[in-house]
C-alpha cells in the first residue's frame, strides 16, 4: 500500500492539521483521511501525519507499506540517518517505529511538496474549515 502523509501548521506552533492518502500499488485511490489536531508544530503534525497514515494502512490489512512525504527531517529521522533532538518528536518517533514493527516490509521516502499535492490540498482544507 502506498501512503501519501503530510502535516502542516500555520504558524510554527499553530493551528494544525495532518491528512494521509492511501492508494493501491497501482495508484487508485483507497482513503483519504484529514483532520484538525490542534495546536502544534510543523514537525509534530508531520509525524502525526506519519500515524495516521499507518494506523489506516493497518486498519485496511496492509502487510508492505511505502510512506511517501514532503518533510526530509521526518523521513531521515524515520531512516535512522537523522537523530531526533526535540523530546515531544523523540516520542513520536518511538510510536512511529512502534507502529511499523506490525508490517513485513516498510519504506519512506520524500519527495517535493507538488508530488505530495493531493495530501498538502488535504490538510489546507481542514486547516480552513477550522478557522471558518
Amino acid at each position: 500500500m502506498v501512503v501519501h502523509v503530510d502535516g502542516g501548521a500555520r504558524g510554527n506552533p499553530g493551528p494544525a492539521a495532518i491528512a494521509a492518502v492511501l492508494a493501491d500499488s497501482d495508484g487508485a485511490v483507497l482513503e483519504e483521511r484529514a483532520e484538525a489536531i490542534g495546536r502544534a508544530t510543523n514537525n509534530v503534525a508531520e509525524y502525526r501525519a506519519l500515524l495516521l497514515g499507518i494506523e489506516r494502512a493497518q486498519a485496511r490489512g496492509a502487510r508492505e507499506l511505502e510512506l511517501i512525504g514532503d518533510s526530509q527531517l521526518i523521513t531521515r529521522q524515520v531512516r535512522g540517518e537523522y537523530r531526533v533532538k526535540d523530546s515531544a518528536l523523540r516520542e513520536l518517533h518511538a510510536e512511529v517505529a512502534a507502529a511499523l514493527e506490525g508490517f513485513d516490509r516498510w519504506t519512506i521516502r520524500n519527495v517535493p511538496r507538488e508530488q505530495n499535492a493531493r495530501a498538502d490540498r488535504l490538510v489546507n482544507e481542514a486547516l480552513d474549515a477550522r478557522a471558518s
